[in-house]
């Protein structure tokens, strides 16, 4: 499994209801996509939950290469870039991955990135990082993503939820606008 996420951060002054008709309209073309574990559209708000940004930044769950090899290359990605702009791509390679079949009810997101130590003990921390993603699932998260990814050491935490959480400084929170899932 992969995860992945681009974001594209808009003006403060932006009408992010541009955004949110944008989730609206073109998220359904997503549902049910091949190898799509789930995408999470996602926006915040500046001011809002912390935020110093306006931002539009979906997350995805790829079951297979393939799927996400699918989507950068096609026509979606494209129409994307030509009208926000090029973007850096961010992926992890996903270390847990649950998800809850209450899903379809997330209605906020988290995301925290850590930075992994050099010589740090990986296989000690991806057990911490599977067993932290098992019991956020069990303590209300609709879906629960860990990974890695090894050219930048950094380490991705995200979470699906129906009631934004309690966060802390370092997390960014979303709110999701649409949510594709396979059919």
């Amino acid at each position: 499994m992969i995860a992945m996420q681009y974001s594209f951060t808009m003006p403060a002054d932006y009408d992010m209801s541009i955004i949110d008709r944008r989730m609206r309209e073109k998220g359904p073309l997503l549902d049910g996509f091949p190898n799509l574990g789930f995408k999470a559209y996602l926006s915040a708000r500046r001011n809002k939950f912390g935020d110093r940004d306006n931002l539009y930044a979906p997350f995805y769950l790829w079951q297979k290469p393939e799927g996400a090899n699918e989507f950068l290359c096609g026509p979606g990605f494209e129409a994307l870039t030509g009208a926000f702009g090029w973007t850096q791509v961010r992926t992890w390679i996903v270390w847990q991955a649950a998800v809850s079949p209450d899903i379809a009810a997330a209605a906020f997101a988290t995301r925290d990135i850590m930075q992994t130590e050099p010589y740090a003990p990986l296989a000690d921390i991806r057990r911490a990082e599977s067993a932290e993603a098992v019991a956020d699932l069990e303590a209300g998260a609709l879906a629960s993503v860990s990974g890695f990814e090894p050219t930048t050491w950094t380490r991705v935490r995200f979470r699906l939820w129906k009631d934004m959480p309690e966060i802390g400084d370092q997390t960014q929170a979303y709110r999701v606008g649409h949510l594709s899932l396979p059919r």
